[in-house]
């Protein structure tokens, strides 16, 4: 069940372990790359030893980010692994498979945290609150209770987190704790114009270029209730991009006047494609997700679908128009 507090088992396992790994989904985002290395930096005060290993490579965006340049980076498993570490922590991943390095990791006891409603529970310890607004936050209230030491950099990649999936605090996931968060983040230390810079002013200018080659794909669907866009390899190779430049682009088509939930289609090998969705107020995209084999939250999700790519967003589309019919007119 969803619980606000930290269970005692994780705290236990967190204060007698030594060496740990942490890892989140495949393609991470703001949330999966500042919550992973904060609580990287916030076990090492504690006098810890502790990896960040993801199977994709850190978005080009938080490239800068402190600790980004010691993240391990592939399917090769770190020195030492299994037997040099206690246990895995595992975090923003409702099932194992997210972390696309899910065989080497069950070799070690699993300490699972995330915020996603669906979580499958597979941790020997699980801390699973769907109310929390980033699992950055809830490493923020973790380290809170092993007490352990913030400094500028632990604090800037909570709060980065935090803003990273509240969307700069506009998303219907910026609750009152995602405040308190923000100011107790503030007050240890954390620069909110530093992190808008990483955020929003440092984009590689790859990511430009591949904005200019998105934004001619725009569509718009169900009296312009529906947004979607797509971003195909060879638009990829025309703006110089790598696939982590993409980061933040869905926002855009989400911006329009009048849309209510949006789909950006990203072109896999082999004629699939990666579909990031995101909606406004109750319109739930996650429920769309699910259809397909995905997941998320209520109002960001994906899924991958076989193309070709005409026939993929005729399928999500329909299941975006109906997921706004059905959406309770108060939400």
């Amino acid at each position: 069940m969803p619980t606000t507090k930290t269970p005692e088992a994780l705290l236990q396992r967190l204060r007698r372990g030594r060496r740990f790994v942490i890892t989140s989904h495949t393609s991470p985002d703001g949330d999966a790359v500042g919550a992973s290395l904060g609580l990287a930096r916030l076990l090492r005060g504690l006098g810890k030893a502790a990896w960040v290993w993801f199977h994709d490579p850190v978005p080009p965006l938080f490239a800068g980010l402190p600790g980004a340049d010691r993240v391990h980076v592939g399917a090769e498993v770190p020195s030492g692994f299994p037997g040099d570490f206690d246990a895995a922590i595992v975090l923003e991943c409702p099932t194992l498979d997210r972390t696309g390095l899910e065989a080497p990791l069950g070799e070690l006891p699993l300490l699972n945290i995330d915020h996603h409603l669906g979580n499958r529970l597979y941790g020997e310890v699980n801390w699973v609150d769907s109310a929390a607004p980033a699992v950055g936050e809830m490493v923020h209230r973790l380290a809170h209770e092993l007490h352990a030491p913030f400094d500028r950099d632990s604090a800037d990649l909570l709060y980065l987190a935090l803003a990273s999936d509240t969307g700069g605090f506009r998303f219907s996931n910026t609750t009152i704790s995602a405040f308190e968060a923000a100011a107790a983040l503030v007050r240890a230390g954390a620069s909110p114009e530093r992190v808008t810079t990483w955020l929003y002013e440092s984009q590689p200018v790859a990511a430009l270029r591949l904005l200019g080659e998105m934004l001619p794909s725009l569509e718009l669907h169900d009296d312009g209730g529906v947004a979607t866009v797509a971003l195909t390899r060879e638009m990829f190779a025309r703006a110089g991009a790598e696939p982590g430049d993409s980061e933040g682009l869905i926002d855009h088509p989400r911006s329009i006047a009048g849309v209510v939930a949006t789909a950006l289609f990203k072109e896999l090998p082999e004629g699939r494609w990666k579909v990031s969705m995101r909606s406004r107020g109750a319109v739930d995209v996650e429920q769309v997700a699910q259809e397909f084999g995905g997941g998320g939250h209520r109002n960001a999700a994906g899924c991958a679908l076989d193309g070709p790519l005409p026939e993929a967003r005729e399928r999500i589309v329909s299941a975006l128009a109906a997921a706004r019919r059905t959406a309770p007119s108060h939400g």
